[in-house]
């Protein structure tokens, strides 16, 4: 067999004598564009609802109560949510906040504020 020529299972002889497998650039380019896939790809709304309640919480020291909205952007998810600040007596009293969390799209915390402040027992007005 002369040298670069194909052997037995799509194997190609070099001039050393040694075998190696032949790969091709479609296999190689199809794994390629997985992987991008995989890492571009958004997490779903549970998940970063979860996410931005426990981020939330590891910044805070505080644990949520609730996620009370969650919104795909453009570059992630924007979740809204409601912590208890101030426990007081009677509960419809205690202190609680909305927190606008921003995650991107592997759902990752990138910021966060608080958007309000109110009691427990507090109606909004619309």
């Amino acid at each position: 067999m002369a040298a670069d020529e194909e052997g037995e299972a799509g194997e190609t002889r070099r001039p050393s004598g040694k075998k190696t497998a032949r790969k091709t650039s479609s296999v190689r380019a199809g794994s390629r564009e997985r992987e991008t896939e995989r890492t571009a790809r958004r997490v779903s709304a549970p998940r970063a609802m979860r996410y931005a309640a426990g981020q939330l919480e590891e910044l805070l020291g505080r644990a949520p109560e609730s996620v009370s909205s969650v919104q795909p952007t453009e570059d992630g998810w924007q979740a809204d949510v409601e912590v208890l600040e101030l426990e007081r007596v009677p509960a419809t009293t205690s202190v609680m906040a909305t927190y606008r969390v921003v995650l991107d799209k592997e759902g990752e915390l990138v910021a966060y504020e608080r958007t309000r402040r109110y009691t427990r027992g507090q109606i909004d007005r619309r």
